[in-house]
């Protein structure tokens, strides 16, 4: 990591199992996860919370993260957002909490409002059902986190940036975040071509912001090895479709800790933006998520 450059990350995940109220189901035994599979490494940490992640970024002037919804699976939503706070006002973080809701539900409000009653909610992840992008139910959910000055977080492909992109256009008071850079799943010109016509589709919406993040999980996907030549025309591709302005890092940590260390992970960021202005930097490295985070 370069020195003095302070480092937000805007995509982590916590645990501790077992718990007397929260499930994470993708953690299971018997779980197999959608695009990673069997997730052994994962499934064999019983715990991995702000002192596991203080190891792992040990000396690398990490000075905020935000924590990204993991508990599914668990019976109330909010109680992970009241787990979260109180490992935030015990430690210091998460500085910014994203919780969970589903907002095609008619009562999802009162979800909304519980999560807000704890200092740290920032924003809304939500793995919607159907073709929930372009479904009323959504929309009319989706709407409320205006009320509530929520930002959201999107897991979306390529293919459908252009109903996100609709979705941002409709609702622009409402910051939408494509995590994960789009998700990037294959690693070919024909698929880099479409991942980035998609980018630039989502990138018209002014309010839509990228995070740069969980690209190892794409390498993976792909049946490639992790590296920095793996993921530069990713990073690359994210900053010319948004603009330094509208992207931001983060780690997908521990996830992408089966491909790399957390000290690679930020290296290979830092070499990537090396030729960048220190301002550039400093906004994609800490000061823009900070901003869209209000952390």
């Amino acid at each position: 990591m370069a020195e003095g450059l302070e480092f937000v990350d805007t995509h982590v995940h916590f645990w501790e199992r077992p718990h007397p109220k929260l499930e994470w189901a993708w953690l299971a035994d018997d779980a197999i996860h959608p695009q990673l599979g069997a997730i052994r490494p994962l499934k064999d940490l019983t715990s991995y919370t702000v002192e596991n992640l203080q190891a792992d970024a040990a000396g690398l002037n990490v000075t905020k993260i935000v924590h990204v919804q993991a508990a599914i699976g668990s019976a109330d939503p909010v109680d992970e957002t009241e787990w979260l706070q109180a490992m935030a006002d015990a430690t210091g973080w998460p500085t910014g909490i994203t919780g969970d809701a589903r907002l095609q539900q008619s009562d999802v409000e009162g979800t909304l409002e519980r999560h807000c009653e704890f200092a740290n909610m920032r924003g809304l992840r939500d793995f919607g059902e159907g073709d929930y992008l372009v479904d009323p139910a959504f929309h009319r959910g989706y709407a409320l986190l205006e009320k509530y000055n929520l930002v959201y977080d999107l897991d979306v492909l390529w293919e459908d940036m252009g109903k996100a992109a609709d979705l941002a256009r409709k609702f622009p008071n409402i910051i939408l975040i494509c995590d994960h850079a789009g998700f990037p799943q294959e690693r070919n010109d024909e698929y880099f071509a479409n991942w980035r016509q998609g980018m630039a589709k989502l990138a018209e919406a002014e309010n839509a912001v990228v995070k740069i993040s969980g690209l190892g999980m794409g390498d993976q996907m792909a049946g490639t090895n992790w590296t920095v030549d793996s993921i530069r025309p990713y990073v690359y591709g994210c900053i010319e479709a948004f603009g330094v302005e509208r992207s931001f890092f983060g780690s997908n940590w521990p996830v992408d800790r089966m491909y790399s260390t957390y000290g690679e992970l930020l290296d290979a960021y830092v070499e990537l933006v090396a030729d960048f202005s220190p301002d550039e930097q400093v906004a994609l490295f800490s000061a823009n998520a900070e901003r869209i985070y209000r952390i």
